[in-house]
């Protein structure tokens, strides 16, 4: 016989694979009686699950959200996937100094069987970890308030330190949250300036919703906005036309890296900034694939200059 505890969370489990289920459908697929179903449902909400209800014979159960973090059923590899973006939350400072993410992690491994536990010693074991740069972190808090004013449409009232430390209040429309290779990135309008910004999300120092609903009109394509911006500080740039398509192009050169433009089905156009000519050729070079140089057309002879110290 299962335990009233299994019971429990394969119900969780069954209501959360599909939006409804009627009381018959539940005793028929968890095969116990329709009393049952209904009082492990209110266990359930005793323990912090939302479920809802409809009245009536043809009524449903639905899981919505609760008033607490309730005990969530994985399977095997949910938990394994879970556990490895934990690791690399906590290596990389995504969320910041807060140590959130080191603290679940350390809760969720000491709950790993060990038939999970054995596959993550695996996974660890054969991974290795280059030296990663220091970057100022973002707070967790900072991030979830920006994430969450994006999607509910509210503006936003920051505390902002630019790149000499000086701080400002800005009253924004944030509309996008943008994330690099490195950092995260804010896309949001100002209303004071009148004008599309790109805040770095780790020198958000607070972050408060005014009660005044966004009003976004004609938004700009957000990846591309910061990407144009992560390019604008070079001093040379090079157009190359590689044959491949926009994602294998992105695969290639990352977004934060360069601008794309798709040119038909299988060819991209990448805009990429450098240092000098010299550099450029290097990258285009470690790309590993043809390409076609659009501009400038000088690039072409430092490109053969750089092959030809290759091949002697």
């Amino acid at each position: 016989m299962t335990s009233p505890s299994a019971r429990l969370m394969r119900l969780v489990s069954v209501l959360a694979s599909r939006p409804s289920w009627t009381n018959r459908e539940l005793a028929e697929h968890l095969s116990v009686t329709e009393r049952t179903v209904r009082r492990d449902v209110a266990k359930l909400r005793e323990l912090g699950y939302g479920i809802d209800s409809d009245p009536g014979p043809w009524g449903g159960y639905r899981l919505g959200q609760g008033s607490a973090v309730p005990p969530l059923p994985l399977d095997d590899e949910e938990t394994l996937a879970v556990v490895v973006a934990l690791r690399e939350a906590a290596l990389t400072g995504v969320l910041g100094g807060d140590q959130a993410a080191l603290t679940a992690l350390a809760k969720l491994q000491r709950l790993l069987p060990n038939r999970i536990a054995a596959r993550l010693e695996g996974f660890t074991d054969a991974v290795v970890h280059t030296p990663r740069v220091a970057l100022e972190p973002v707070s967790a808090t900072v991030l979830l308030s920006l994430a969450g004013a994006c999607r509910a449409g509210d503006n936003l009232r920051l505390s902002y330190r630019d790149r000499l430390g000086r701080e400002s209040v800005r009253e924004v429309s944030p509309y996008r949250l943008v994330r690099t290779r490195n950092r995260w990135y804010l896309v949001a309008f100002d209303m004071s300036r009148s004008d599309w910004r790109i805040f770095r999300a780790d020198r958000v120092v607070e972050a408060h919703r005014t009660g005044r609903p966004a009003v976004i009109t004609d938004p700009p394509d957000a990846g591309r906005l910061v990407s144009e911006m992560l390019i604008s500080d070079y001093p040379v740039y090079a157009r190359v036309r590689i044959p491949a398509g926009l994602d294998e192009a992105r695969r290639l050169v990352p977004p934060g890296a360069g601008l794309h433009e798709p040119d038909g089905a299988d060819a991209t156009v990448i805009t990429l900034g450098g240092v000098d000519l010299d550099e450029l050729a290097v990258r285009l070079i470690r790309l590993g694939t043809p390409l076609r140089v659009l501009e400038p057309v000088e690039l072409n002879d430092v490109l053969r200059m750089r092959l030809r110290d290759l091949l002697d």
